[in-house]
C-alpha cells in the first residue's frame, strides 16, 4: 500500500468519525476541500466538489446542527441520525480512499468508514440520553455544541493531519470508555440487569 493510500485511508477514518458527531458536516468539509484542492476524491464521488452539492451540504449542515437546539426535534434526530452516520461514514470512506481496488475501497467504507461511524454516534447518543437523564434535558445544548465542534475540528484535522486526526479519536474513545463502563455498569445495577 502506498503511502497515498495509507493517508487517504486516514482521512477516510478521521472523516467517517466526524459523521458519527453530525452526519452532514464532515460531507460539507469534504466539499469545501475538494473544491479548494486540498481533497481529491475517488472515481465516482466528483459530485460533492460541485456547486449543487456545496448549497445542499451547507443548508444541511445548518439544519441538522439548528435542529440539535430544538427540544423533542433531537430526540427525534437522534432516531435517524444512526443509520444517516453509517451512511455518511462509508460515503467518507468511499470516497477519500485512493489507489485501491473498488472491492477494497468498498470493503473498507463499510467495514471501517461505517463501524468508526456507528461507534462515534452510540457514544454520543449515550451522552445525549445521559444528559437528559441527569439534567432534564437543560444540558443538551452544551452536548449538542460538543457534538457539532467534534464534528467540525475532526473534519478539518482528517484533511489537514490525518495522523493527528486518528491520534485524537483513538484519544476521545479511551477518555469515554473507562468512565462509560462504569456508568453502564451502574446503570445495569440500578435497573436490575447485572450478572451476578
Amino acid at each position: 500500500m502506498s503511502a497515498e493510500t495509507l493517508m487517504s485511508v486516514l482521512v477516510g477514518i478521521g472523516l467517517s468519525a466526524a459523521c458519527g458527531f453530525r452526519v452532514f458536516a464532515p460531507l460539507l468539509v469534504m466539499s469545501l476541500a475538494s473544491r479548494s484542492g486540498h481533497l481529491a476524491l475517488s472515481a465516482g464521488f466528483e459530485w460533492i466538489a460541485t456547486y449543487p452539492a456545496l448549497l445542499a451540504l451547507s443548508v444541511a449542515t445548518a439544519a441538522e446542527i439548528a435542529g440539535y437546539y430544538i427540544p423533542l426535534v433531537d430526540h427525534l434526530l437522534d432516531l435517524i441520525a444512526g443509520p444517516a452516520a453509517v451512511v455518511a461514514g462509508i460515503t467518507a470512506m468511499a470516497s477519500s480512499v485512493l489507489g485501491v481496488s473498488p472491492f477494497l475501497r468498498w470493503s473498507l467504507a463499510i467495514i471501517a468508514g461505517g463501524g468508526i461511524a456507528a461507534t462515534v454516534q452510540t457514544v454520543t447518543g449515550v451522552a445525549r440520553v445521559t444528559s437528559t437523564t441527569t439534567t432534564a434535558g437543560i444540558a443538551n445544548p452544551v452536548v449538542s455544541t460538543a457534538e457539532a465542534a467534534g464534528a467540525t475540528v475532526f473534519s478539518f484535522l482528517a484533511v489537514a493531519v490525518p495522523l493527528v486526526c486518528l491520534a485524537a479519536i483513538l484519544a476521545l474513545l479511551t477518555l469515554i470508555w473507562w468512565p462509560g463502563r462504569a456508568l453502564l455498569r451502574r446503570l445495569m445495577n440500578l435497573l436490575g440487569l447485572s450478572q451476578q
